[in-house]
Order: C-alpha cells, then structure tokens, then sequence
C-alpha cells in the first residue's frame, strides 16, 4: 500500500496525502522515502503550480516520527531516522514552487515540522498542534527549532517548545502558527481556495516571489532588496508578463504557461 498519495488537480495543483491513518500518518522510513521520490518528481515538472500536503482520515495530519518503529532502531539506524526525516523537510522547505499545510487533524512533533516548512498553513480549529519532543527527552531536530522562532517570535516558541504543549487550532492562529483556522471539513476546501487563487497568477512570478521572501528573511534590508530585484529582473523576459500585460489591456482573464 502507497504511503503517499498522489492527485493531480486541475490548474497544477497536487495533493500530497499522507496515507498512515491506523499509524496517524507517522513518519515512517517508507513514506520518507515516498515523499522524496515525490519531491524530485515535482521539483521536475513543468506543470506543477502548488502542492498541498494533507493528511489521510480526519483526526490527524501527521503524528511526527514513527515511535514504534523506531523503539526497534538501533542507535546508528535511530540517526539515520532522524536526518532522513529533517532532509525530507528541509527539501519541502526548499521547493520552488508554493506549498500549504493542509492540516485536517492534530500535528505533533515532526508532523509540525512538516507543516512550518510548508508557505502556508491552514489548521482544524479543534485539533492539537505542538512540538512536543522535549517530553520525550529529545527535541525538534527537523527545523523545528529555527523555523518556529521565526514565524511566531523567540519567546512563544521556546515557550511551547520547553514545556512541550499543546494549542489548539484556534490558539495556533492568534499566534501566527497558522493562517487560517477552519473547521475539520471545511481544512483542505480552504487549501484549496488558496491553492486556486495562487495559480491562477504567474507561475514564475510566485516562485520569484517565493525565492526573495525566504532569502530575504536571513539578511538584512539592503541585501533583502537586492535579492528582490535580482528576482523581479528573472521576470521581465517572460512570456507570461506579457501575456498579463496585453490580459489587463484587454480586460480579460490571463492565460499564464510559466513561460
């Protein structure tokens, strides 16, 4: 059985279900090595707008690492557990194209992980999210640690992190954790929304747009706008700027390629 599903939608959109619901999605070595086989499919594609990540049953997204398999890890095996799962993020993190969390159900530990490295993150207004691994005696070692901090601030989330809580979706959006808090089955129709709106605007545009908003992120101002015009310089001999200028002229809907 398929550990990742994979569904192409209309407009390039792609939904990417993790299929572990008796194991509440965990992580397991086989789905690592699924969504990685994924990722360098979709890092390929010419037609790929946005990705969704979700999760298959409706009471979790992703409960992080697999513990149980990983209780018959040895301690070589435990590390390599451990680095697949934080380069498979960081791949996610690292993708061109836009990405939403589409996060149905509660996402813990590594599930969370998955999720910040996403652009966008849409939550259940009821479900658990947290980075609980210091309960475990561990802590976060797929990103947790440097990409909270930088969405929610320095002190909430070495708050969360020291104490290992738990917040609800609704907690989870007043902080900044989450765009938008839904209710469970309205989660991956809002996804859905905001994957529609996304790539219904230039292909190239977004992920230019992406690229100057994460590299800006780590330098400073001047640096920032540098970065930004390089970007919007990548842009100016595409096809699709002009198609969106002729598109605007005419007053009619554009037809973008990412061309």
């Amino acid at each position: 059985m398929k550990a990742l599903l994979i569904e192409e939608k209309r407009n390039g959109i792609i939904l990417a279900t993790l299929n572990r619901p008796t194991k509440a999605n965990a992580l397991s070595i086989q789905l690592l090595r699924e969504m990685n086989d994924f990722l360098t499919s979709v890092e390929e594609s010419k037609q790929a707008r946005v990705v969704i990540f979700t999760g298959k049953g409706g009471n979790v997204f992703c409960a992080g690492a697999d513990l149980k398999e990983r209780s018959e890890m040895n301690e070589q095996e435990v590390r390599f557990a451990v680095q697949k799962i934080g380069m498979t993020i960081n791949r996610i993190s690292m993708l061109k194209l836009p990405t939403i969390a589409a996060m149905n159900g509660s996402a813990l530990g590594g599930g969370l992980e998955l999720a910040l490295a996403c652009d966008i993150r849409v939550g259940n207004k009821t479900a658990s999210y947290g980075l609980t691994e210091t309960s475990l005696a561990i802590i976060p070692g797929a990103g947790g640690t440097q990409r909270l901090p930088r969405i929610i601030g320095t002190g909430k989330a070495k708050e969360l992190i020291f104490t290992a809580s738990r917040i609800t979706g609704i907690e989870a959006k007043e902080m900044g954790l989450v765009e938008h808090a839904e209710q469970q089955e309205d989660v991956l129709k809002k996804a859905f929304d905001l994957a529609e709106k996304i790539a219904s605007n230039g292909p190239v545009a977004v992920r230019q747009a992406k690229k100057a908003v994460d590299l800006g992120l780590e330098v400073d101002l001047q640096t920032g706008l540098t970065i930004e015009r390089h970007a919007y310089e990548k842009i100016i001999d595409t096809k699709d700027r002009r198609e969106g200028l002729l598109a605007f002229q005419e007053k009619r809907k554009p037809n973008y390629k990412g061309e």
